[in-house]
């Protein structure tokens, strides 16, 4: 049997069945201070797919860095096939900022596949592109909601793409979203390259979300299995299909004031039913939210406090043969039922 190549990234060369922490330059701080995109590198023994596992393109969304965090211990990945580019933070300023964005206010999710002499923004892109993205076949891009939101696990794929999809039903987070790329977003250049692509959405910035945590791990442990990288032992089997949602809409509020809500992420709700209501300081003016179709709450605000027009409930439409409300509960209950686990556990 011929010996398996050594995998090379950037100038470090990772032998077969070993595992590396690779610093790709980026840029240097005004105070001197180098700034790397560190990439862990697991090349297993045998060959198999290449597949990348992002965390951090937002520098507030923590809750993906706590999931690669969790995948880089477990075990199963000693037997690796193929190999395993993970990152957990790729938006470094934003990360140590607290920030969503990058020093220069600009989103990296809207600057792919970016420049080699562009903006600060367009270089961490390319970088990203050139290095990892391009050299992969399978990507998981993992996220959370935006700072003072919170989302329901979900996955998000291009619509019409049948591998795709089944992709994100092995994933089984409880909804997958149908929808077009943003422009210049990672998910978009993928789409362009060839990559297959999933985008999972789960929790809130700046936030620890077991629940979260848990689904996007189990989710990329599927995926891994799936395409033969990792043996069974220790992969969660998923014992409902997701929801399966092509149309979604933001209900926003309809005045300023103090929100009270009465529904939460992964609600089942009718059309007509009361969310929430927001009233004025003096509770002299208070107006409700109500559900324009039936459907299940995949995000929401968190905050109390809310301008007229801010968005409050992420609805996607449901079908009612989904019976989704048995089902979110079911997936629900056995998350929770799970050990919160260690280091040297698999979930």
């Amino acid at each position: 049997m011929t010996a398996r190549a050594e995998f090379t990234l950037g100038r470090e060369t990772v032998p077969p069945g070993n595992r590396r922490t690779v610093d790709l330059p980026v840029s240097v701080l005004s105070d001197h201070t180098p700034v790397t995109l560190s990439a862990h590198v697991v090349h297993g023994r045998r060959p198999g797919p290449a597949m990348f596992v992002t965390a951090g393109v937002h520098g507030d969304e923590v809750i993906g860095v706590e999931i690669v965090r969790r995948l880089l211990s477990l075990p199963v990945l000693g037997a690796l096939r193929g190999t395993l580019i993970a990152i957990p933070i790729v938006n470094a300023f934003g990360f140590l900022n607290l920030s969503r964005y990058l020093p220069d206010r600009r989103d990296l999710n809207r600057c792919f596949p970016g420049s080699s002499g562009g903006s600060m923004a367009a270089r961490l892109a390319h970088l990203l592109v050139e290095e990892v993205v391009g050299r992969c076949q399978i990507g998981i891009d993992l996220h959370s909601a935006a700072v003072h939101r919170t989302n329901l696990p979900q996955v998000r794929v291009m619509p019409d793409d049948p591998e795709l999809a089944r992709l994100a039903r092995v994933f089984a987070a409880p909804v997958v979203l149908s929808s077009e790329a943003r422009q210049g977003s990672l998910r978009e250049t993928a789409a362009r390259m060839g990559v297959q692509m999933l985008l999972y959405e789960g929790g809130e910035g700046l936030r620890f979300d077991e629940v979260a945590v848990r689904a996007g791990l189990a989710g990329v442990l599927r995926v891994m299995f799936d395409r033969g990288m990792i043996p069974a032992k220790g992969v969660p089997k998923a014992r409902r299909a997701p929801l399966d949602c092509r149309v979604s809409r933001w209900l926003r509020a309809p005045q300023g004031g103090l929100l009270r809500t009465y529904r939460s992420e992964g609600d089942v709700v009718a059309e007509g039913e009361l969310l929430a209501v927001v009233s004025d300081p003096f509770g002299e003016i208070e107006t409700e939210i109500r559900a324009t179709e039936p459907g299940i709450i995949v995000g929401r605000a968190m905050l109390p406090v809310v301008n007229e027009g801010n968005a409050v409930f992420h609805l996607a439409a449901i079908a009612p043969a989904d019976r989704a409300e048995d089902r979110i509960g079911a997936w629900a209950s056995e998350v929770a039922a799970g050990q919160l686990f260690d280091e040297d556990e698999i979930l």
